[in-house]
């Protein structure tokens, strides 16, 4: 239960000057029109006044997910917020769409999902994202646009709005991961970009060369001040390298905890006519459900005064599958049943995400081993040497295709890993995975890089990527994720 609104401090007990609200979420393609929802809820709890709140709360175009559902979940502790964020860009100018590639047609999907659980006792918020290609099935409902009534089918998830709206979205995420949800919020691309405008732009680190040819993005090794478009191209990149939606939404992780520190080491929350100026930016693409009002955000907003950026943690639900292939829908990803289960429950159960996470001796790498898939050869005469790096390699989460073949050549000193430039950054994982062995890359080679085994192979040395990708093991909190 939300705990009820304290009494108005003095005039002279600011909030303190690094009290951090909150660290909190969720993305344009992804975390991006979430974020900018979330933040402006983290931008409430300054005391700003009843007033300024009372206005904002009057601009929020309203939804109702919740009608006539049936058969809900049980309630838990603490609060579920659905963030969503839909392709909606019919308000961006048309140069705007040419300089950062937004000319395709929407969707009319989300590609953004995320759950946000605030505890119950305002002192953690867990940010739990749900990939758009999640394989799915859907309770029985009407087609919103068809009419035409559907039993229970497979779908990708983000595909649920296309199919039912909100309505159709939170049964979906309800039947999937038993989680009651309280509060749904909806943004799109248009109040993103307002929003990182009016707040000066948000710097962002990266330790290496960022590139999408799809989104434009082009930005080098180090630290940058993204403007409005710019972050946009941020978040919405997913052709980087093979990681691919997996890898896009670590930086829109990266990108939340970002935003939400420019927001509230930057003076706004003291400042009524700016944090006007960012409210108005972000409300009018906003929606929400008719609970979701003022007394929410301002009582919300009061308990999470202080939050610090430790009080933030960010995960993706794990990954059992990938490229499970549905006959109708294509390429989905599945999740894990068991640790996707221990997830939720510890949602349902108000616990930390990250209470009990394992520390580990392994290398930390770019990509995670389950997103890179490999095909062992032999390059030696010594007979199953393919074989056991193969099963070495698969021990330690490389998507390997366990069944290694011999080179013609038998004469290979060096271990090579041969791989397509377009995945470089994968590469470089797996080489450090194979001490000493050499990168070749290999033009048109594509996504499956290739190991062949030389004569000074040994051993498979274990590698973790840092990710918050891949469930309860890459659970991290919003300092670890932010620039240091």
């Amino acid at each position: 239960m939300p705990t009820p609104p304290r009494r108005p401090q003095p005039a002279r007990r600011r909030p303190a000057p690094a009290a951090r609200p909150v660290r909190r979420p969720r993305r344009p393609r992804w975390a991006v029109r979430a974020v900018t929802t979330l933040s402006v809820v983290v931008l409430a709890s300054a005391g700003i006044g009843h007033a300024v709140v009372t206005s904002l709360d009057a601009d929020i175009a309203r939804v109702d997910p919740f009608k006539d559902m049936k058969n809900r979940p049980r309630a838990g502790h603490g609060m579920n917020v659905l963030l969503v964020g839909t392709d909606g860009r019919d308000r961006i100018s048309k140069a705007d769409k040419q300089k950062y590639r937004l000319g395709g047609a929407p969707c009319h999907c989300t590609d953004t999902i995320m759950m946000v659980h605030i505890s119950e006792d305002r002192e953690r918020a867990s940010v739990v994202s749900l990939p758009r290609d999640s394989y799915a099935m859907t309770p029985p409902h009407t087609d919103q646009t068809t009419g035409e009534k559907h039993h229970g089918h497979a779908i990708k998830i983000n595909a649920a709005y296309a199919e039912g709206g909100p309505n159709l979205t939170v049964r979906t995420v309800e039947s999937m991961t038993h989680v009651k949800i309280d509060h749904y919020l909806e943004v799109d691309f248009t109040s993103f970009m307002k929003t990182v405008d009016v707040l000066g732009g948000v710097r962002i680190c990266t330790a290496e060369p960022l590139k999408d040819s799809y989104t434009g993005l082009d930005l080098p090794a180090g630290t940058h001040t993204l403007q409005g478009g710019e972050a946009l191209q941020y978040v919405r990149s997913r052709h980087i390298d093979g990681a691919a939606d997996l890898g896009r939404m670590k930086r829109q992780q990266r990108f939340m905890a970002a935003l939400i520190d420019r927001a509230t080491s930057s003076g706004i929350l003291l400042n009524p006519m700016k944090f006007r100026d960012v409210t108005r930016a972000v409300l009018g693409s906003v929606r929400a459900d008719k609970g979701f009002g003022t007394d929410e955000l301002l009582d919300l907003g009061r308990a999470m005064r202080d939050f610090s950026p430790s009080s933030s943690e960010f995960t993706t639900v794990p990954i059992g599958t990938m490229g499970f292939a549905v006959k109708g829908v294509g390429s989905t990803l599945k999740w894990d049943p068991v640790r996707s289960e221990r997830l939720f429950k510890a949602l349902r159960d108000d616990r930390p995400l990250a209470a009990h996470k394992p520390r580990s001796k392994a290398v930390r790498v770019a990509v995670a081993p389950q997103q890179i898939r490999v095909q062992v050869e032999n390059g030696t005469p010594t007979a199953g040497l393919g074989r056991k790096a193969d099963r070495q390699l698969a021990a330690t989460g490389f998507r390997t295709t366990h069944q290694p073949v011999n080179v013609a050549d038998r004469t290979v000193k060096r271990t090579v890993v041969a791989y397509d430039p377009r995945w470089d950054r994968s590469a470089r994982s797996l080489a450090a995975a194979l001490p000493g062995a050499e990168l070749r890359a290999v033009k048109g080679q594509g996504a499956v890089l290739k190991v062949i085994v030389g004569a000074d192979f040994e051993r498979v040395r274990k590698v973790r990527a840092d990710d918050p990708y891949q469930g309860e093991s890459g659970v991290v909190t919003g300092d670890e994720v932010g620039c240091s």
